[in-house]
């Protein structure tokens, strides 16, 4: 496995994957237990209708009596007609323990990837994350679909096996010939497999990384003029996906066709041992007949169980990468209500960052922030006012240096406590799927109507709120009702309203509104700040005055801090900046 403090998300061994899938499958032992029953009977169904026919054709080559050929033909139709019921509630009941196992998992995937540290989780790359929790769910969503009639085939290859040495040995000996064969094409084949379905998962999470930063970023692009590059680096990682899926493609086609060549040779040694027995009277020609046919009925099984070695291949692929996330270490979250909001300061003491590969953007920031007291954040692009406003509401931790939040060092503060002591409100906000209620409810699952209208009062959105088509019952989010850059920013700033945590931080969150709606958002935001301690990263000087104090920012440090009247009367870099936003 890749090291876990690696920035690239790790892919699990196979042993962990299937210790990590058979853990999922043991959740539902009924369905498990069900699935294993309904498949042993319907192989054992199948196994008895060639044995049968072999006992007819014995039947008719000694003159039996009609009375005999017509209660053996009713015992091969009942034979049949069970093995395809049960096969059928075997397939289904297998289909939905593997459905229900994979559902675990990916919640479980799901959960460690929105526990992670955030940092890791974005140099990973969303391209990376998002293949997984889609393309390589579907891989093995599909492959499970297989497994009902995977099983199923074992079983009835160990059965049919049972019944080849029951007609006589010498016949399960000869069908035994194909094992060779089999063998070593497995031998050669399982580790080249490996190899190839795992570059053909990597390339298409890269291909996927290109696709999502090409369409997230389109404004860029365009902006830029770079469509013919971009879409070059699109086309190369097409094209090496493609290439990776061509390769795998043309392993397993050798694999194929060595498959058929057993077959030829197996049905040929079984016929030509049931000739020898039948010549020399140790064998009936209905016994040789049922071992012909119990071989070619081991066709469809053996096909499925090798032929499907491709798609088990590529769905372990897949399953490894998945099972990797469940790897990383995350905090372990506590259930139950959020607490009761208690005032909460913030201490910062020789705060140093800088990314990986990149320069040192915050230098030796020291600050404290005194409860219910709001600091705003102003300076020029690239300044370092982002980062340490994340750093301090503990979206990701500092290269070096402590914070305190509360007085509690902000690394002894599980996910849980994080979560109900610092609100985070970016530039960039999302509106999920679903209705406006169940949209705000994310900050508070348990929280009335009246109490919803309450948040939406405000931060002034009630007023369109109530002009939607089915008020808070309207769905939103992609292709839903549109909702504006403002109005999402409202909506927003009103979870935080209903999470109510004592600290909020707010970066540049009327940035997008434009002017028509930057004065209402500002005034949003100061509503919900009143009463908290608060970190407003300023993108308009307007919202910086309003704060308690003001703290400018130059290359990564603070070059000026203190109430903003006094740094307009002090003349400095606020003062020419304000002067500045004034004309």
């Amino acid at each position: 496995m890749s090291d876990p403090t690696s920035t690239i998300l790790p892919v699990a061994t196979g042993r962990a994957t299937l210790v990590s899938f058979w853990r999922s499958l043991r959740r539902h032992p009924m369905l498990g237990w069900a699935s294993v029953a309904a498949s042993l009977a319907a192989s054992a169904a199948a196994v008895v209708v060639p044995l049968l026919l072999g006992r007819l054709v014995d039947l008719v080559v000694a003159a039996g009596t009609t009375r005999s050929l017509l209660l053996t033909s009713a015992w091969i139709l009942g034979a049949g007609f069970a093995a395809a019921v049960l096969t059928g509630a075997s397939r289904w009941l297998v289909t939905e323990w593997g459905m229900r196992a994979c559902a675990d998992l990916r919640e479980e995937v799901l959960d460690h990837a929105l526990r992670m540290d955030s940092a890791r989780l974005e140099n990973a790359g969303s391209g990376d994350v998002a293949a997984r929790v889609t393309e390589d769910v579907e891989q093995v969503t599909d492959s499970i679909r297989l497994a009902a009639g995977v099983f199923i085939a074992l079983v009835t290859v160990v059965v049919t096996v049972a019944g080849f040495a029951a007609l006589d040995w010498r016949i399960a000996v000869a069908f035994l010939v194909i094992v060779p064969v089999y063998a070593l094409s497995l031998r050669r084949f399982t580790p080249r497999a490996k190899r190839l379905y795992a570059a053909e998962r990597q390339a298409a999470a890269v291909r996927t990384q290109h696709l999502l930063t090409t369409f997230g970023g389109v404004r860029t692009v365009h902006a830029y003029g770079m469509q013919q590059r971009q879409s070059q680096r699109v086309e190369r990682a097409s094209r090496d996906a493609a290439d990776a899926r061509l390769r795998a493609v043309r392993g397993f086609l050798w694999f194929a066709n060595m498959m058929n060549y057993a077959e030829a040779i197996g049905l040929t040694a079984v016929l030509f041992t049931g000739f020898l027995l039948v010549r020399s009277g140790d064998s009936s020609v209905g016994e040789v007949t049922a071992a012909a046919l119990l071989f070619h009925r081991l066709f469809g099984p053996l096909g499925m169980l090798l032929m499907s070695f491709n798609d088990i291949q590529s769905a372990g692929a897949a399953l490894a990468r998945l099972v990797g996330v469940t790897e990383v270490d995350v905090p372990a979250g506590r259930a139950g209500e959020l607490a009761t909001r208690a005032p909460a300061g913030i201490t910062a003491k020789s705060v140093w960052h800088r990314y990986a590969d990149g320069p040192t953007v915050v230098h030796d920031v020291t600050i404290e922030i005194a409860e219910g007291e709001s600091l705003a954040i102003v300076g020029e692009s690239g300044a370092g006012k982002t980062t340490l406003a994340a750093i301090l509401g503990g979206v990701f931790p500092a290269a070096d240096g402590a914070v305190w939040l509360g007085g509690r060092l902000i690394g002894d503060l599980g996910p849980d406590d994080l979560r109900r002591t610092v609100g985070v409100v970016t530039q960039e906000v999302h509106v999920f799927a679903g209705t406006l209620a169940d949209d705000l409810r994310l900050a508070a699952p348990h929280a009335t109507d009246e109490q919803l209208h309450a948040a939406l009062r405000l931060v002034d959105a009630d007023g369109w709120v109530a002009a939607l088509p089915a008020g808070l019952a309207t769905r939103v989010g992609d292709g839903e009702h549109p909702i504006t850059p403002g109005q999402a920013q409202q909506l927003a700033l009103a979870r935080i309203a209903l999470l109510d945590p004592p600290i909020v931080v707010l970066d540049e969150a009327s940035a997008e509104a434009g002017s028509a709606g930057a004065h209402q958002l500002e005034l949003a935001s100061q509503a919900v700040i009143r009463g908290r301690t608060a970190i407003v990263v300023a993108h308009r000087l307007t919202q910086a005055h309003a704060c308690d104090r003001v703290a400018v920012m130059s290359r990564g440090r603070i070059v000026e801090l203190g109430r903003p009247d006094d740094l307009v009367e002090a003349g400095g870099r606020y003062a020419e900046l304000w002067a500045a936003w004034r004309r």
